[in-house]
């Protein structure tokens, strides 16, 4: 870092107002370089941002550094090259917290001085219930783990006083102004409405309601409403978003602004735009104004019918009130002004400078620790799930150790369901621990949190904890859920990542509302999201309404399989194709079996259709209310019931051989994340007919498999495709990927960027 006299700045906001007048702050007090973010998340919340270049003519950094700076989204992920720049040229570091994420990228990663700027919050938020929203229980430990590293930069003097003591103990006030508190008086009134500023209308509750409020207590008078609409509102006196000179025309020309606020932690810019140019501000008493001198001033009004009063009297040319009020509004400028506010910020920061020389010198070492993280089956899964779970454990422990990192992979299952053999195929180095969950009341559950030094008002009746025998996984550092099959929160006392593989509920009615609400609430509570399709990651933000930052998005993993070298000699002399599938209602068993009809009786079908997967083995005589219709089907098509057979769930090493001799694998499902099979078909050399979906289109993508399709939702083209699978077979075989192209997708290739997704939430 560099000499404390000479500090370098990040300031990583992209608000336009505040970063003009923080700049200034900066460079007043002595800090003359400061790097800026030139990134920001496609997001309303930034409407107000933009990116400014200006300020990197003044760093005196190597080019290609500021160039990797540039390119890192702050709010995001930054890359480690990015922080090792950030800890190497600059002492003290601004942030917002639109995410989480950003900060325990900081914690993890940023050695100086940080401040979080604090702008204030409507009156049902603070910044300590922002912090538990985002983060959990781990935001209070994050900033205490900073200790006098870390400051609340409030603009507003009063602000820490709503806060935890973990913030308002690191209160420092740095306030905020404008950049130019000249008056330019070039209001003239000539447009006898009220203007009044209220963006997001077409989306945003807290705006639709001061609006609604608004148009009710002034129904009759003439108004505008200017602010950003990004959905257009069905009042055509909302104008949306206009050119700077028309907005410069409606400030000179509009009458008189009304500013609805009584929020008293947080304010807007537009009234003081207003002051500057003289139009006459209305505006309600309770807010922020009147902590600036605004609670004698003859524009505030104590409630609606004054307020409604006063401005028709302005509409009515009543210059009288007009002129009290332009004169006497100018000294709600004066806290806003740079001269007056920029002694607050030489003070905050002779305490930062004092504070950073100590900073430096005491530094700890790092520390080679070894990192624990369970890999947690919720539920009795066997198959894909399965499978999949132990994929990704393989893919952390061995991702890990390629990036030299010393961690310990715990798989943990459910006890007394699963035997020595499910888990032949894992790694010695992955440890296997059973589990069975246990309920806590929400007095034990606090009673938990506070043997764990953790301080956090708990809202549910009942949490879990997955019992071990030794210590619920304590000595874990972070839990990875397979599913987010959990109708009961986990107690908050270790951070946790879920794997969610769809959101077949969306599509399905296989679960009711409640049980819904619980899973989402699963996905919502975790540091993260792992998803393996796109199709799924939609769904998670537009379903689950989890936010995009949330959200990753990992190639599906497979392993490497052998050919069987089992006597093949029976199979091969009985023509077949696999059809793979199990109960569950997507999985299409009715059109299926019509497919199949058709492909006997009208296109002549010579192929005998072999069912395999968990509970098929009596398919067509299930009780289950979808699967019902099969027995009749069958019933009425001799030559279906004579080629059907229905084999149950097989041993992998039969249902290999099984495979491996097949004309073709059979995926009918109607929608789902898709299926495994068809990777596992290739490894075989056997070509695969699917159903036509995006996550059947994404995997088809990423392993270059040349599937081939059919449409799910009917039976006749179902069959037409059967047939022709029959038919062209043994060319499709050539069009398999080779066991060279598949081996790309590996878990030892893919391994890494599992890695980096799964070591950012420790």
């Amino acid at each position: 870092m560099t000499a404390y006299k000479k500090p370098r700045v990040m300031w990583l906001l992209n608000h336009g107002t505040a970063r003009k007048f923080d700049v200034a702050m900066l460079k007043q007090i002595g800090i003359e370089e400061i790097f800026l973010p030139k990134k920001y998340p496609d997001d309303i919340s930034f409407r107000s941002a933009s990116v400014d270049y200006s300020e990197d003519v003044n760093l005196t950094i190597p080019a290609d550094e500021l160039a990797v700076l540039n390119d890192a989204n702050w709010y995001a992920s930054p890359s480690p090259e990015a922080w090792d720049i950030a800890n190497r040229h600059f002492d003290i570091l601004f942030f917002i917290t639109h995410f989480g994420s950003i900060v325990k990228n900081i914690v993890d990663n940023y050695k100086g001085i940080v401040l979080w700027r604090a702008f204030g919050l409507d009156r049902s938020l603070t910044y300590t219930k922002v912090l538990n929203y985002l983060i959990g229980t781990r935001g209070k430990n994050l900033i205490k783990s900073m200790g006098k590293r870390f400051y609340f930069a409030q603009a507003y003097d009063h602000l820490p006083h709503i806060e935890a003591d973990f913030l308002s103990q690191r209160a420092l006030f740095l306030p905020l102004g404008l950049p130019d508190c000249h008056i330019n008086d070039t209001w003239r009134g000539s447009d006898p409405n009220i203007f009044f500023i209220c963006p997001d209308l077409g989306f945003n509750p807290y705006y639709q309601d001061i609006y609604n409020q608004f148009v009710k207590d002034f129904k009759g008078l003439s108004y505008a409403v200017g602010g950003a609409q990004p959905i257009s509102v069905a009042d055509p006196n909302v104008l949306g978003y206009v050119p700077e000179e028309v907005h410069k025309r409606n400030m000179r020309e509009m009458r008189v602004m009304f500013y609805h606020s009584t929020e008293p932690n947080h304010i807007h810019y537009h009234p003081f735009e207003a002051i500057k140019v003289g139009m006459p501000l209305v505006f309600m008493a309770g807010g922020m104004l009147d902590r600036m001198g605004g609670k004698n001033l003859p524009g505030r009004c104590k409630n609606s019918k004054e307020a409604r009063y006063k401005i028709e009297r302005i509409l009515n040319d009543d210059w009288s009130l007009i002129e009290d009020i332009r004169e006497s509004q100018v000294c709600l400028l004066d806290q806003m002004k740079p001269e007056n506010c920029v002694d607050a910020w030489r003070v905050g920061f002779e305490s930062i400078f004092s504070n950073l020389e100590k900073v430096k010198a005491n530094q700890p070492l790092p520390i080679k620790e070894t990192k624990r993280i369970a890999v947690i089956l919720p539920i009795e899964y066997k198959g894909g799930s399965l499978r999949g779970a132990k994929l990704l454990a393989q893919a952390i422990d061995h991702g890990a150790r390629q990036a030299g990192k010393s961690i310990e992979v715990i798989f943990c299952h459910l006890d007394d369901y699963y035997t020595d053999e499910d888990f032949a195929d894992l790694p010695l180095s992955i440890k296997r621990r059973p589990y069975n969950w246990r309920i806590l009341n929400r007095e034990e559950a606090t009673r938990a949190m506070i043997y764990a030094g953790l301080e956090e008002t708990l809202k549910y009746e009942k949490y879990i904890v997955a019992d071990d025998q030794c210590n619920q996984l304590m000595e874990c550092d972070l839990f990875v859920i397979i599913s987010d099959r959990l109708s009961i929160p986990l107690l908050p006392i270790k951070p946790y990542i879920v794997m969610i593989y769809d959101y077949l509920q969306r599509y399905e009615k296989i679960i009711s509302a409640e049980e819904n609400q619980c899973f989402i609430r699963i996905a919502h509570f975790a540091e993260r999201v792992l998803v393996t399709t796109e199709f799924t990651r939609s769904d998670a933000i537009q379903f689950a309404g989890l936010l995009s930052e949330k959200v990753i998005k990992l190639p599906m993993l497979t392993p490497q399989f052998a050919l069987q070298q089992g006597n093949a000699e029976n199979e091969l002399a009985r023509r077949y194709f696999l059809w793979t599938t199990n109960e569950a209602i997507h999985k299409n068993h009715e059109n299926a079996l019509k497919a199949l009809s058709l492909y006997y009786e009208k296109y002549e079908g010579q192929l005998e259709c072999h069912v395999t997967g968990i509970n098929t083995k009596n398919l067509t005589k299930s009780d289950l209310p979808h699967l019902k219709p099969l027995r009749e089907i069958v019933a009425q098509n001799i030559p279906l019931k004579r080629n059907l057979k229905l084999l149950g769930d097989l041993t992998e090493p039969y249902y290999h051989l099984k495979l491996q001799s097949s004309q073709f694998l059979w995926h009918a499902g109607r929608i789902d994340n898709g299926t495994f099979s068809v990777v596992e078909a290739a490894h075989f050399g056997v070509p695969a007919l699917s159903s036509d979906y995006p996550a059947m289109r994404e995997i088809n993508a990423q392993f270059n498999l040349n599937l081939n399709w059919m449409d799910a939702y009917n039976p006749e083209d179902m069959a037409i495709q059967l047939k022709k699978m029959e038919v062209e077979a043994s060319a499709l075989k050539s069009r398999v990927p080779s066991a060279e192209s598949l081996s790309s997708q590996s878990v030892e290739k893919l391994s890494g960027v599992y890695w980096k997704a799964i070591k950012e939430c420790l």
